[in-house]
């Protein structure tokens, strides 16, 4: 699985259609001991290749649990598209996204079904998933998701050329990684780029605002959510301080057609395998895309490195994950809680995901399972995951649109083309703010 950073928001597609929260009536429920007629349900999802269909062999269990039920699995498909079809009254029963930047539209608007009344009426337990996934499954009171495997990031790095460069262990800080960045890169005669020791561009394969603002911990609201904090909380101007200096190190140019010649993200071509960058920012995904396409890379990975000033929260990072839901409208809807219900807690079924396609497991017993398979590489994501200190941004009724703003300025700032960093910070706050103001409580 990948985060999606730069998907389209849905704000608008879900302001004209959906308008009262789901979940106020009792909810279907059914027995499961029961003899039942046999039934088809559907679950969209953003799955695609071989991650697609080992996610299919899922269903195998649910069917032996359920034999009445079968399962069809659509992958490939966008928010954009799940949206259409709910609004258009024809949803499937279970949806799946890659993107819980949009919980707080999918719970506000009713998009997605409340799944509180189903949990109160089964008595799902919540406590076997922990807090920080819960926090971004939810929005407003409303807890209209529940966590499928999760994503956290950290620092990947080229064993053979650190040791080469004589560095002895990964970067912990910022200051640090800056230092071994200088170290790693090599320039061409012509000055430019061969190997770049860290690209600190935005829009570089996982490089983004949102991943870089959680390393700064730097807040996006304030305390009760009603105004972005981008204006005036400092460690904005730190962290687009920082990423700008390293930026210059390169030369802007330079560092932009270096990224131009990037290999694709998700191929055998990625810069990492070919030797173009000795550590990079990513998912933990890429222990699996790693083993499947370039086995033979020596590398390892760490926790992020924090600002010098933060060494003490060295161990955290960004946490957030598959979402899964039953849309509004959905057609068989006791058969999708118990999909739901399913998918969120087995714990052979969280185990079998995190063993293939190398996400974090959402659950404490699969957490602790021993069957999980954990190798040194993947141990990492697991640790940062299980830090409190790790996290997503806060949710909000605008979706993704907080993250669309802020990037844009982000290209233009690495680009040069802002010459008041406060008052650009203050400018993209008071968009957000605009934006919040629109879409309403």
């Amino acid at each position: 699985m990948k985060r999606l950073l730069a998907v389209v928001s849905v704000l608008a597609v879900l302001a004209g259609a959906c308008t009262a929260s789901g979940g106020s009536e009792t909810p279907a429920t059914i027995n499961p001991s029961a003899s039942h007629a046999p039934v088809t349900i559907e679950i969209w999802g953003a799955w695609t290749g071989r991650e697609l269909r080992q996610f299919n062999q899922i269903f195998t269990g649910f069917t032996q649990q359920y034999p009445w039920i079968t399962v069809k699995s659509v992958g490939g498909v966008g928010d954009q598209k799940l949206i259409a079809a709910i609004n258009s009254g024809t949803p499937p029963d279970v949806v799946l996204s890659f993107t819980p930047d949009n919980v707080g539209q999918f719970c506000s608007s009713g998009a997605w079904q409340d799944l509180k009344p189903y949990m109160d009426q089964t008595n799902f337990d919540v406590s076997q998933i922990p807090p920080g996934a819960l926090a971004y499954t939810s929005y407003a009171g409303s807890q209209c998701a529940l966590p499928f495997l999760t994503d956290t990031y950290g620092l990947y790095y080229n064993v053979d050329m650190m040791n080469a460069a004589g560095i002895s262990e990964p970067p912990k800080t910022l200051s640090e990684l800056v230092t071994d960045a200088k170290k790693l890169t090599v320039f061409n005669p012509d000055g430019s780029i061969k190997v770049a020791g860290f690209v600190p561009w935005f829009g570089y394969y996982e490089f983004s605002p949102l991943n870089l603002s959680i390393m700064f911990n730097a807040p996006w609201y304030n305390a009760d959510g009603t105004a972005s904090a981008i204006g005036t909380d400092p460690a904005w101007a730190q962290m687009f301080q920082w990423q700008k200096e390293l930026v210059d190190f390169y030369g802007a140019a330079n560092l932009q057609r270096f990224v131009a010649g990037a290999g694709n993200e998700f191929s055998t071509a990625h810069d990492m395998y070919t030797g173009r960058i000795a550590m990079n920012l990513d998912g933990e995904w890429r222990t699996a895309f790693i083993a499947d396409e370039k086995p033979d890379l020596n590398y390892m990975t760490a926790p992020l490195p924090v600002p010098d000033d933060q060494a003490a929260n060295y161990g955290m990072g960004p946490m957030y994950g598959t979402i899964i839901g039953m849309p509004r409208g959905a057609p068989h809807p006791a058969e999708a809680w118990l999909l739901l219900q399913y998918m969120a807690t087995d714990t052979a079924t969280l185990v079998y995901m995190a063993n293939n396609v190398r996400n974090v497991p959402t659950t404490l017993d699969s957490l602790s399972s021993p069957q999980l398979d954990v190798t040194p590489q993947f141990q990492t994501f697991l640790d940062v995951f299980q830090n409190p200190l790790s996290h997503d941004k806060d949710p909000t009724a605008i979706g993704q649109a907080d993250q669309d703003l802020l990037s844009t300025f982000a290209g233009k700032w690495q680009l040069g083309q802002v010459t008041d960093l406060n008052a650009g910070l203050q400018q993209v706050a008071q968009q957000i703010d605009d934006q919040l103001a629109q879409a309403g409580p």
